[in-house]
């Protein structure tokens, strides 16, 4: 790694941002370099297939760096690019005319049994693998991109009540399959309304 390079590595995320809103590309290159596996990882959880998830957090970052004079460090970069990756592929899959299908998508089949573990790990992509595709859509924009249930309701375009039973049944579905054999459920996290 060069010297240059360096001096971007030990930037906190915010003046990263205001290096990269005075047209410094290297700083917005060390926020890509933190966040994009993040931000992949995401996607994927929503639904999105490896390659679509790389499209489409390429083009939430070529977003967010048009955009970046508006991240104001209120909250992390790495919600706010998150949250542009979100509804990014959300405008994907109305374009697909997906949407339609995951709003009307019958309960997935509860033949998978207990959670997947590997040495006492619990996996939660393997648990949100379990859950109907609008449960982990709207499970995974409101704790992995950090939107509230009205913000993804907007984003889905769907009833507020409808967004809150997709989450309910969606977290109440991962805590019985990710809670350890013979112990006790997940907690809950914050309410997220």
């Amino acid at each position: 790694m060069s010297g240059s390079n360096m001096i971007f590595t030990s930037q906190h995320d915010v003046d990263l941002c205001r290096l990269a809103a005075n047209g410094e590309r290297r700083a917005f290159g060390e926020l890509v370099r933190r966040h994009g596996s993040g931000v992949r990882q995401l996607l994927r959880r929503m639904g999105a297939q490896a390659s679509e998830a790389d499209d489409v957090a390429q083009d939430a970052f070529l977003a967010a760096f048009e955009r970046i004079t508006e991240f104001r460090g209120e909250g992390t970069f790495s919600g706010w690019v998150k949250r542009i990756a979100a509804r990014q592929y959300l405008r994907r899959l109305q374009r697909d005319k997906r949407l339609a299908a995951l709003a009307q998508e019958a309960v997935v089949d509860d033949s998978h049994g207990g959670a997947t573990q590997a040495d006492g790990r619990i996996d939660l992509d393997e648990g949100l693998k379990t859950l109907s595709a609008a449960e982990r859509l709207c499970v995974s924009m409101c704790y992995g991109a950090g939107l509230s249930h009205a913000e993804a309701a907007d984003a889905l375009n769907l009833p507020l009540g409808t967004v809150k039973s997709h989450v309910k049944r969606g977290l109440e579905k991962l805590r019985a399959r990710l809670a350890p054999p013979g112990g006790v459920a997940l907690e809950g996290r914050r309410e997220n309304g």
